[in-house]
């Protein structure tokens, strides 16, 4: 199991100001409560703090801080980083009890992937919905994380919140507090096709809905439609040559009324 120790100084100074004083000298501000004791102002080195955090336990484990020469069990509670530069902002830390109850986010590790039924005989893919779970119990029995066995998963198959089996004295807060035990947390299901494919089915979808035969009937109403069409035009037509012609017999009377 790996053990994390770190360390930190009481800060006399609040507020934004000297927050950003703190950060100026490469310090992260953060506090210390819990344990029926008072809030405490503390500062860390950001950089043995931050190699810290690149262990995936390190958020999960019961921590040892060293704190005006004493020692005390924590755990990581919260933490805020810059929205996109490459620093922390402001860490949470909570005193531990070992007669209370803790709720800690812990990591789930999915096993025998490789080795899964889905995937070597179904030719599926894994999905995983859940990466972490919430659980509540005694620091003492804190587990490091929840083991998923992919082995013998066959495809089309998920497993649920409710399936996972807990370590003694430790429970899913989730469901503890009436959560939904068929949740998914992980399952095997066929791959979806590339973009490019569901492109190219959608084009020859529709490339068969254009070159579709007529329905019956469909042809001679069409050419019903067409020939209506075109007698109207060749009476409108029609029309206008007469109309044409009897203006020039008018014409014509007028002329031979005048002589």
């Amino acid at each position: 199991m790996n053990t994390f120790e770190i360390n930190a100084e009481p800060r006399a100074d609040m507020g934004k100001g000297a927050s950003r004083r703190l950060r100026r000298m490469n310090k992260v501000p953060g506090v210390l409560y819990g344990a029926r004791q008072d809030a405490v102002a503390i500062a860390l080195d950001h950089d043995d703090l931050s190699h810290h955090l690149e262990h995936e336990s390190f958020y999960s484990h019961i921590l040892t801080l060293n704190l005006d020469g004493q020692k005390q069990r924590v755990v990581l509670k919260d933490l805020q980083r810059h929205p996109f530069k490459p620093r922390i902002q402001h860490i949470d830390l909570q005193r531990v009890s070992e007669t209370e109850k803790l709720t800690m986010r812990i990591p789930i590790h999915f096993l025998n992937e490789d080795k899964c039924l889905g995937v070597k005989v179904g030719g599926g893919v894994i999905s995983h919905i859940m990466t972490e779970i919430e659980v509540r119990c005694l620091p003492a029995d804190l587990p490091e994380a929840i083991e998923i066995d992919l082995a013998e998963i066959n495809l089309g198959q998920t497993i649920h919140l409710g399936d996972l089996v807990m370590p003694d004295r430790v429970e899913s807060y989730v469901l503890a507090h009436g959560g939904d035990p068929f949740s998914p947390v992980v399952s095997v299901h066929l791959p979806k096709l590339p973009e490019e494919e569901v492109v190219a089915e959608v084009a020859a979808a529709e490339a068969a809905v254009e070159g579709a035969p007529v329905e019956p009937g469909a042809e001679a109403g069409k050419e019903a439609k067409e020939g209506k069409e075109a007698k109207e035009g060749k009476e409108a037509k029609g029309g206008a040559k007469e109309t044409k012609g009897a203006k020039e017999t008018k014409g014509a009377k007028g002329e031979g009324k005048s002589s």
